[in-house]
């Protein structure tokens, strides 16, 4: 039997939030919300996502701190993928210095998220799948 993907959106932006939730749950995936950084990480600990999906720019803990707190967990990395207005080059390069797996600029497309999530959870088999 297989178990539905469990992806955690991190964003301060609610219209954001609500567009990735929509588009993740129509293809399937149980999504959970966290609005700023300390959320996420009570919900990494809480959800055990599969995916996570975060904002840079945030108020409080930014998403830089949140990748550190996700990379600092014990076991199987979590796959992140980054979400940023900032495009500047020094962002960019401190996101793969700090262990994201992938990085998208807003503006981005629905589909663009939607296929790296796919693309990524469909070559993973967890544990619990077999």
């Amino acid at each position: 039997m297989t178990s539905v993907a469990r992806i955690l959106v991190v964003d301060d932006d609610p219209g954001i939030r609500s567009l990735l939730t929509d588009v993740l749950e129509m293809d399937g995936y149980d999504v959970s919300v966290a609005v700023d950084g300390l959320a996420a990480v009570r919900a990494v600990d809480s959800v055990a996502p599969d995916f996570v999906i975060l904002d840079v720019m945030m108020p409080g803990l930014d998403g830089f701190g949140v990748l550190a707190a996700i990379r600092a967990l014990p076991g199987e990395p979590v796959p992140v993928l980054m979400l940023t207005a900032a495009a500047e080059p020094d962002t960019n390069s401190r996101a793969w210095a700090d262990g994201v797996d992938y990085y998208l600029a807003k503006p981005f497309t629905a589909d663009a998220v939607l296929d790296l999530v796919e693309g990524v959870l469909s070559r993973q088999v967890r544990a619990s799948d077999l």
